[in-house]
């Protein structure tokens, strides 16, 4: 009885963790921040609840997502500012159009007064930081472009401190 009893625990246990590693890998895992390059949004150490993207038409301008930097060799949290197929334009004094189109963002503090003209290839995003001064983003890339392969998932809502996005 008693044998039964452990491998009833030493089971559950068994599929607990490999259910959680399925899931993790699979539907969503957890982001911590570690930089202020997305200041006012998110702040250094915040813990971020990110679910995987397996379709990329469902991303949007201004979702906030975490992809892997070949260039930085590290996983960065950005906002994407530039699709597929856009052209993205910063003027010297921060202000930033997509296709001719000046973006609202409310959520930038900080412009930047750097410019720059970027032509986003197919399947390909440019992401900036919400604190443009100080943020080290597609801007500053040798190649400002992230392949949709190399991104993780989006960001839905900070866990720790709690917020929504």
């Amino acid at each position: 009885m008693e044998q039964t009893l452990i491998y009833q625990y030493v089971l559950f246990i068994g599929i607990a963790i490999g259910t959680a590693s399925l899931i993790r890998k699979h539907i969503f895992f957890l982001t911590r921040v570690s930089s202020y390059s997305m200041v006012p949004t998110l702040q250094p150490k915040d813990l971020l609840f990110t679910l995987r993207i397996h379709d990329f038409q469902t991303i949007r301008r201004g979702d906030i997502l975490v992809f892997y930097s070949d260039e930085l060799q590290d996983t960065l949290v950005k906002r994407v500012i530039g699709l597929p197929e856009d052209v993205v334009s910063i003027d010297d004094d921060g202000a930033v159009s997509v296709n001719q189109t000046e973006l609202d963002e409310p959520y930038v503090d900080y412009p930047s007064r750097s410019d720059g003209r970027f032509e986003v290839p197919p399947n390909n995003y440019l992401f900036l930081g919400d604190n443009r001064a100080a943020s080290h983003d597609s801007r500053s890339f040798a190649d400002p472009f992230i392949h949709e392969g190399k991104i993780r998932g989006k960001v839905l809502f900070s866990i720790f401190p709690f917020h929504l996005l």
